[in-house]
């Protein structure tokens, strides 16, 4: 994490830090990964900027804590993991179609290829909806993130095998997924 105080000043041993400032770092240089956490771990599109911002809430009541030694990341994606799945308890939440918001194109794809990419888009979405929260974190932060497993057990708070298995499992449901999907649509 970058260091808030002004360049060639160093903190020394027992000097307080300055949470604010790190704080506002924090969100300065994470609000766009945890935005995109946020999606990929469920959370509507509409709800994304409240729920982003709950997690920042906690993350300032945590921050003292925190062990400033570790990448903040997989401690941001833990944050995060937890506060979506606490929106996601919520009732009136239960039944919701996850949807990313379209990203701009950098260089024109036909109609016919946008087509494409947004069927299998809402492909993806739907089979990742089948997912249990806890398997869909791991999937999320190994294969979309690169996080390694060990730090994906950390952050998770659970042994690295559970971890391990739950990966498996979220592959495995998601290809079953994807291949029920695509015959249900081939109807």
């Amino acid at each position: 994490m970058t260091d808030p105080r002004p360049s060639g000043q160093t903190k020394r041993e027992g000097e307080p830090i300055d949470l604010a400032a790190e704080l506002a770092t924090l969100f300065r240089e994470h609000y766009g990964y945890v935005w995109q956490t946020l999606l990929r771990l469920g959370v509507p599109a509409r709800d994304v900027e409240d729920v982003a911002h709950q997690t920042f809430l906690v993350v300032h009541q945590k921050l003292a804590g925190c062990d400033r030694s570790r990448p903040m990341r997989p401690w941001l994606f833990g944050i995060a993991y937890r506060v979506a799945l606490a929106h996601r308890r919520l009732a009136h939440h239960r039944r919701e179609v996850l949807s990313f918001p379209s990203e701009p194109a950098t260089d024109e794809p036909s109609p016919s290829d946008r087509l494409e990419a947004t069927e299998a888009r809402s492909l993806f979405l739907r089979a990742m909806e089948t997912l249990v929260p806890e398997q869909r974190a791991v999937l999320v932060m190994h294969d979309i993130d690169g996080h390694t497993m060990p730090e994906i057990a950390t952050t998770l708070e659970v042994p690295l095998n559970t971890a391990y298995s739950r990966l498996r499992l979220a592959r495995r449901q998601l290809a079953h997924a994807v291949r029920s999907l695509r015959a249900g649509g081939a109807q």
